[in-house]
């Protein structure tokens, strides 16, 4: 049984930046292909970005892609997002999520383990 935290959420101006972290118990975190998802008010929760189980592919939404960064070290246990050029329509609570299969996955449905989410705010 794997437990994800999130942590680094927040309230940012538009333009600003954030860093989401996820912390998953237990010892076998490299073994997991990880995301990020969001749900904004009103919105199913949608897609942002993956990781595979050792870094080497990664996916993204397009409206995140060159904004977002996702990264991993599993050697500290710990799955990062990097949000840079923050928009209104970036605000939201973002979710970390966890699978075991391989691929980098855009489909909640894919993932077996999450987090209770953080909010990120941005403001005008």
């Amino acid at each position: 049984q794997v437990q994800l935290v999130e942590s680094g959420g927040g309230l940012v101006q538009a333009g600003g930046s954030l860093r989401l972290s996820c912390a998953p118990s237990g010892p076998t975190f490299s073994l997991y292909t990880m995301g990020w998802f969001r749900q904004a008010p009103g919105k199913e929760r949608e897609f942002v970005a993956a990781i595979s189980w050792r870094g080497g592919l990664t996916n993204y939404e397009d409206s995140v892609r060159g904004r977002f960064t996702i990264s991993r070290d599993n050697a500290k246990n710990t799955m990062n997002l990097q949000m840079n050029s923050l928009k209104l329509e970036d605000t939201a609570v973002y979710y970390c999520a966890a699978h075991t299969g391989v691929v980098a996955s855009s489909s909640a449905r894919t993932y077996d383990y999450w987090g209770q989410g953080t909010q990120v705010t941005v403001s005008s």
